[in-house]
C-alpha cells in the first residue's frame, strides 16, 4: 500500500538522490517522487504513518508510536531523516515536529536564495523570492536573514558594526586559502568585486574543513566578529572570517565576504520586506499597510518577521512602544496659508515649529537615551540635556519628543540653527556644551507607564504631557520645557501666528489636529506644516538623497568631487529617482564634507534601488545615506531625470544627517510642488 510520506514538507528527490540511496537501510516504505525512491527503516515508517494519520507529531507523542525505544532513539531516528534527507529541499510548513527538533536552513541554501533575488531587478520578482525565503526559515532565523542581506547583525537602530573594510576581507581569503596576496589582488582587480574574487579562488581550493554550516552557525560567528573590540580585535576578525571562508562552499563565500562592508549587490528596502512579508501570508500585497504600522512602532524587520512568521497577523496586536527602541518619528504635511490650514482640519492647536534637532527621548530607571529622526543615538552629543531630564521631568518610563535648539543663557533667546548645528559632534562635546547650551521643547508624548498614547487624540497626549512637564521658561536655568500651543480657529490669528513666529526666527508653525492621533512613520493631515518656504512657489527647500558624483577639474580636483547626483524617494515602488546634478551653491566646507561622507558610502555599482538614466550616470556611486536639504529656483520638465522634473538653479541649504534615506522627498510630493508653482 501506497504512504504518502508528507512531514510538513515537499520534496525535490532529484536534489538528494544520492544521499537517499547511500541512506537506505531497509525496503520497507517507498513511494515515488519523480521517478525517485525513498527508503525508510521501520521505526521511521511508523512515524511517518503516525504522522499521515493525524498530521503532526510533538516529542511528548514519541512513546505512543513506538514501544520499548528510547526517546532518544527515536529522535536521532528522525534528524538523521529530515537533517540528512531532506536538508537541500526543505519547504516547511510549520509542524510541531519541525519545531521540536529545530531544523534550520544551511548556509549554503541561504546563498542560492541571495543569488536568486541578486539577479533580479523587478521589484515585484524581489518581493515573491524574498517570500518563498521566508517560508522556509523558522521564525526565529527570518531575523538572522534580514539582518545579513542588510550587511549586519543587529537592527539598523542598534550601533553594532562589523568595522572591517575590504583588506580586511582579502587578508582572511589569502590566509583561509593560503595564495599569494599579489596573485588575489590581480584577480579582485580584474573581477572588480570582493565576493566574486574570493568565490573564484574558492571554487580551486579544497578544505578538510569544509562543513555545510547552518545559518544560525555563520550568523553567530558573524555577530562574534561584531563584538570584537579592543586590542588584537582585527587579527581575531581576521581569523574568525578565514575559518569560515576554509569551511563554505563557493557560492556561500561570495555573500560572506560581501556581508561585513555592506556590499551585497541585493537592491531591496525595508519596504520590499514588508511587501514579502504580506506576499508570504496573502499572496499579494494587501496586507502591508497594517504590518507597516506595526513597522513605525517597532523599526526592527526581524522582530516583526518573527512575529509574523509565528503568530501571523494577529500576532501584529501586541507590537506596542517599548523602551529604548525607537518609534519612527510621525512627519507633517504642508499648506501655504491659514485659511487652507482651518478649512482641512478645522479647529486646531499651533505650536512654534523651532529650527534645531528633533529627538525621541526615552527615560526610564534613571536611563535617558535620545534618538534622532534617523533612529541614530545620540545619547552622547547632549549630557547637558541628559542631566536636564533626570533633574526637570517628574516622572520616568516615559517616551516623548521634542525640539532641542541652542540659546543665550544671557538674552534667553533662541540661536539660529547654524549656531545650533555645532552641537552636534563627535569629539569637544563638554566645551561645546558650554558655549553652546540647549533647551528642549517637548510637544509630544508616546508612551508613559506602561500605557501607549499613540493612539490617544492629540488633545489627550499635550493634557497629560502637562503633568509631566512643569518647568518654566521663566527660570532661566531650566532646560526642559513644554512647547507652548494655542487652540485657534481663525485663519487671520494662524497668519499672525505665522508672522510672529518668523520674527522671532523660527521656522514657522505646526497645525495639529485636536482629535488627531500619533501617525509613526506616517506623512498625514492630523499635523500641517506652515513654513516661510512653503509661502513662497519659487523657493520650496527639497529634502534630497545624494546617489553619485564626477570627479572634479581644476579648483574641484583638490576636492575629488566636482558635481553631485540627488534624488527623490518614489515610495510606491520603492525606488530613488533623479532629480538634478549640482555642481555649484557648496562652500569649500561643503565640498570637503560631502567628500568625505561619499567615500564612506562608496558603491561599486549603481544601487539597485536607484533608477537612472544613462545621461545622468555617475562616475562614483553612493549608497543611500546622505540627505541635504536643497533650495531652487524652480522645478522644469526633463527628459535626462528619471523624477521627470529636474531642479532648476539648486544650490545646498544644509545637510540632514537627521534624516533617514526613506524621508526625502516623495514623488507625489515633488508632483504636488511642480503643480503649485503653475497657479
Amino acid at each position: 500500500m501506497a504512504r504518502i510520506f508528507h512531514l510538513g514538507a515537499a520534496i525535490e528527490f532529484d536534489k538528494v538522490k544520492e544521499k537517499v540511496l547511500k541512506l537506505s537501510r531497509d525496503v520497507k516504505m517507498k513511494e515515488r517522487f519523480g521517478g525517485k525512491q525513498i527508503y525508510l527503516n521501520d521505526r521511521q515508517v511508523k512515524l511517518v504513518e503516525y504522522i499521515q494519520e493525524v498530521g503532526y507529531l510533538q516529542n511528548q507523542s514519541f512513546g505512543t508510536v513506538i514501544q520499548d525505544v528510547s526517546e532518544d532513539t527515536i529522535l536521532r531516528d528522525i534528524q538523521d531523516l529530515i537533517k540528512k534527507i531532506l536538508s537541500k529541499s526543505w519547504k516547511h510548513k510549520g509542524c510541531s515536529l519541525c519545531n521540536g527538533l529545530e531544523f534550520y536552513m544551511k548556509f549554503s541554501v541561504f546563498a542560492k536564495h541571495l543569488e536568486e533575488i541578486e539577479n533580479v531587478s523587478s521589484r515585484n520578482e524581489i518581493t515573491r523570492l524574498l517570500a518563498n525565503l521566508f517560508k522556509l526559515l523558522q521564525a526565529d532565523e527570518i531575523g538572522m536573514g534580514l539582518y545579513l542581506m542588510q550587511g549586519r547583525v543587529a537592527p539598523l537602530y542598534e550601533s553594532v558594526e562589523f568595522g572591517v573594510a575590504e583588506k580586511s576581507i582579502v587578508k582572511s581569503a589569502v590566509s583561509a586559502m593560503n595564495i599569494e596576496k599579489k596573485y588575489f589582488d590581480s584577480e579582485l582587480g580584474k573581477i572588480g568585486d570582493v565576493g566574486l574574487t574570493v568565490e573564484h579562488f574558492k571554487k580551486q581550493f579544497s578544505s578538510f574543513e569544509e562543513e555545510d554550516l547552518d545559518l544560525r552557525t555563520v550568523f553567530d560567528q558573524l555577530r562574534l566578529i561584531a563584538e570584537q573590540n579592543g586590542e588584537g580585535s582585527q587579527e581575531r576578525k581576521s581569523n574568525i572570517l578565514a575559518q569560515l571562508i576554509r569551511q563554505l562552499d563557493p557560492l556561500s563565500c561570495r555573500y560572506l565576504a560581501r556581508i561585513p562592508i555592506g556590499a551585497l549587490r541585493i537592491g531591496f528596502s525595508d519596504m520590499t520586506v514588508l511587501d514579502a512579508f504580506s506576499w508570504l501570508i496573502a499572496e499579494d500585497k494587501t496586507l502591508r499597510k497594517k504590518i507597516e504600522q506595526a513597522y513605525h512602532v517597532r523599526p526592527d524587520i526581524g522582530f516583526i518577521g518573527e512575529v509574523i512568521k509565528s503568530k501571523g497577523m494577529k500576532g501584529l496586536v501586541s507590537v506596542h512602544p517599548t523602551m529604548f527602541t525607537p518609534i519612527i518619528m510621525m512627519r507633517a504635511e504642508r499648506l501655504s496659508s491659514g485659511v487652507e490650514i482651518i478649512e482641512k482640519i478645522g479647529e486646531c492647536s499651533i505650536e512654534p515649529k523651532y529650527d534645531g534637532f528633533r529627538l525621541q527621548i526615552h527615560y526610564g530607571g534613571k536611563r535617558v537615551k535620545m534618538i534622532s529622526r534617523n533612529l541614530e543615538d545620540v545619547t552622547h552629543m547632549f549630557p547637558d540635556l541628559v542631566e536636564a531630564i533626570k533633574h526637570e521631568v517628574k516622572d520616568d518610563d516615559i517616551i516623548f519628543e521634542g525640539e532641542a535648539i541652542g540659546y543665550d543663557p544671557k538674552t534667553n533667546k533662541l540661536l539660529p540653527f547654524q549656531e545650533t548645528s555645532q552641537r552636534k559632534r563627535k569629539h569637544g562635546i563638554e566645551e561645546k556644551a558650554l558655549e553652546i547650551p540647549l533647551r528642549l521643547f517637548i510637544f509630544d508624548l508616546l508612551y508613559h507607564n506602561g500605557k501607549s498614547y499613540i493612539d490617544e487624540p492629540f488633545n489627550e497626549r499635550r493634557k497629560k504631557l502637562a503633568t509631566l512637564i512643569t518647568s518654566s521658561s521663566k527660570n532661566k536655568k531650566n532646560r526642559i520645557l513644554l512647547s507652548s500651543d494655542t487652540v485657534v480657529n481663525d485663519p487671520k490669528i494662524v497668519e499672525k501666528m505665522f508672522d510672529d513666529a518668523i520674527e522671532h526666527g523660527l521656522e514657522g508653525i505646526l497645525a495639529k489636529k485636536l482629535d488627531g492621533v500619533y501617525q509613526s512613520g506616517a506623512r498625514g493631515w492630523n499635523w500641517i506644516k506652515f513654513k516661510r518656504s512653503y509661502s513662497s512657489k519659487i523657493d520650496d527647500t527639497i529634502d534630497c538623497l545624494v546617489m553619485g558624483y564626477d570627479y572634479g577639474k581644476g579648483k574641484r580636483t583638490g576636492f575629488g568631487i566636482g558635481a553631485f547626483l540627488v534624488g527623490i524617494y518614489d515610495d510606491k515602488n520603492d525606488r530613488f529617482l533623479t532629480a538634478a546634478k549640482i555642481g555649484t551653491g557648496l562652500t569649500d566646507d561643503e565640498w570637503r564634507t560631502l567628500k568625505a561622507q561619499s567615500s564612506k558610502l562608496k558603491a561599486s555599482t549603481k544601487p539597485a534601488l536607484y533608477d537612472v538614466n544613462d545621461a545622468a550616470s555617475c562616475d562614483v556611486w553612493v549608497k543611500p545615506g546622505i540627505v541635504m536639504e536643497i533650495k531652487a529656483d524652480e522645478l522644469t520638465r526633463s527628459s535626462v531625470h528619471t523624477a521627470k522634473y529636474a531642479l532648476r538653479f539648486p544650490r545646498l541649504e544644509r545637510f540632514r544627517d537627521d534624516k533617514r534615506p526613506e524621508d526625502v522627498t516623495t514623488l507625489d510630493e515633488y508632483n504636488e510642488m511642480f503643480e503649485a508653482q503653475k497657479k
